[in-house]
Order: C-alpha cells, then sequence, then structure tokens
C-alpha cells in the first residue's frame, strides 16, 4: 500500500466554561470545539516495525519515543489486538504545549491513517473511544467537526454552526503553557454554563494570563484589528485566536504580526 498521509487539524475553543472539579482531578468543562484546515501533517507507510520521523519548526521540540503518534499506534494497537508497524513522519507545524490541540491532533490524525494504512474499518465513533484512552481533546480531534465538549471534554455532542469556511488567524507569543499548571491556577469559580457561545468566554485566561502576560498583549491587538468580530484565547493557552468577517482582513492582520510570534492565517472547517 502507498503511503497515506493526514492532516492534524489545529484545535480552538471557541468558548470554555470550567464548571468545577472531579473526583480523578480532572475538570468538569464546557466547550465548542471547533477546527482549522490546516495543522500538523502526518505521514505513513506500511513498515515491519513502529518509527517516527520528526520534522518541521517545532520538530525538535518533541521526543519521538513520547510523543502522543507513537502512544496513539500503540493504543489502536493493542485495543484491535494486533501487532503492526508503520514508518511515520510528523511535520510539526504548530507550537508546542499552546492550547489548540497539537499533541491531541497528532494522535487523532495517527488513529486516522493507521485505520487506513491498516485496512482496519474501524468507525469514527471506534476511534474516538480509543482516544480517550490518550487524553480528554483526542476523541473530539478524530472527526475535527465542530463540537459540544462536556465533562473532562470527552462527552461529545455535535453542532451544527454553520462557520464553516470563516476565516480565522491563530497567534501565539511562543510561549509553552502546560495545561495541568493553567488549570491548577484557575480561580474555583463557576461562572455558568455555556449557553450561546457568541456570549461565552474562555475562563481559563485568567490563570494563563498570569503565568504568560505576553497573552494579553496578543489579545489586545487582535482585538484592535479590523474585520475582527470574534476573539479570544483557545484553551489553555498561549494560542489567541481572532475570527475575521472577510479573508482580506484576516490576510491584512496577518501581514502585520510582530515578528516574534507565530501565526496561522486559515480558515474553519
Amino acid at each position: 500500500m502507498s503511503a497515506l498521509a493526514e492532516t492534524a487539524h489545529a484545535k480552538i475553543n471557541l468558548a470554555l466554561h470550567v464548571r468545577g472539579k472531579l473526583d480523578d482531578d480532572y475538570h468538569r468543562i464546557e466547550t465548542i470545539y471547533a477546527f482549522c484546515e490546516d495543522g500538523d501533517q502526518l505521514s505513513g507507510d506500511e513498515a515491519p516495525s513502529l518509527s517516527l520521523k520528526l520534522s518541521g519548526e517545532f520538530g525538535p521540540a518533541l521526543s519521538g519515543k513520547e510523543n502522543l503518534v507513537t502512544k496513539a499506534a500503540e493504543a489502536l494497537c493493542e485495543a484491535q489486538g494486533i501487532d503492526r508497524g508503520a514508518a511515520l513522519e510528523l511535520e510539526k507545524r504548530v507550537p508546542v504545549a499552546s492550547g489548540i490541540g497539537g499533541g491531541s491532533a497528532d494522535a487523532a490524525a495517527a488513529l486516522r491513517l493507521l485505520n487506513g494504512l491498516w485496512d482496519l474499518g474501524l468507525p469514527l465513533e471506534r476511534l474516538e473511544e480509543i482516544g480517550r484512552t490518550l487524553g480528554a481533546d483526542v476523541a473530539a480531534c478524530v472527526a475535527s467537526q465542530t463540537t459540544l465538549g462536556e465533562g473532562k471534554g470527552d462527552a461529545l455532542k455535535p453542532l451544527q454552526l454553520n462557520i464553516a469556511g470563516t476565516p480565522v488567524l491563530l497567534v501565539n507569543p511562543r510561549v509553552q503553557l502546560a495545561t495541568s499548571e493553567v488549570f491548577a491556577s484557575w480561580d474555583g469559580i463557576d461562572r455558568g454554563p455555556l449557553e450561546d457561545w457568541r456570549d461565552g468566554r474562555n475562563d481559563l485566561q485568567a490563570a494563563a494570563t498570569s503565568l504568560a502576560p505576553q497573552i494579553d498583549g496578543v489579545l489586545a491587538w487582535l482585538m484592535a484589528q479590523p474585520g475582527a468580530w470574534c476573539v479570544r484565547m483557545s484553551g489553555s493557552g498561549a494560542t489567541c485566536f481572532a475570527l475575521f468577517d472577510s479573508e482580506a482582513a484576516r490576510d491584512h492582520t496577518a501581514m502585520a504580526i510582530p515578528r516574534e510570534w507565530w501565526s496561522l492565517p486559515t480558515r474553519l472547517r
């Protein structure tokens, strides 16, 4: 079989409400996942054993042995009771520990790719089940469609928001934030349920900015841009996003981004 390829679609949280803490140290959240057309790129071909090559701007920041791509392949083999190999290559295009589901999206892309490469024929629901063993966001990243996430974020309900094709700009001040540290810094206040995402918020923003004050600068800069109508931090940060009225407005803003920031102009799926 010839090599296959999958995009690990970058995830954004249109809103993220933290409602409380669960018994297993996770937090109970309500969030709306949306996904970008672009992200990391994963390719793979048949091989006697499992291997992972890392490339791209952010590849050096990862470890092949501890990468979620490798863990996803191993979890898929264990779940199906098989022993298969694959030569995988991950082109890491989005920052690590940046709140846009990079590792989770990579794991989900691995599940989709290997499902095809190994001719397993598993439905997305089965891949989501396996994804839940790898992380709270992985299940949502399997289908990479707009979804309501509850519980830990892995209890999923499909949504129809008619936002596909919306121009979006991702911006990160090149700061890594550990999700566990951001949640640990959350003030513990339940500010209410998620209803209309346009009136929503990200309850982790204050915690994240206490650890990385640069986030406030990114948000303020994006809010001042013409045509930007929804500006928020994604996930546990430090990546922020702006939704735009038009691709022209998005691209005009992208050209003006400070050089020290990472950015990705794209569209929602």
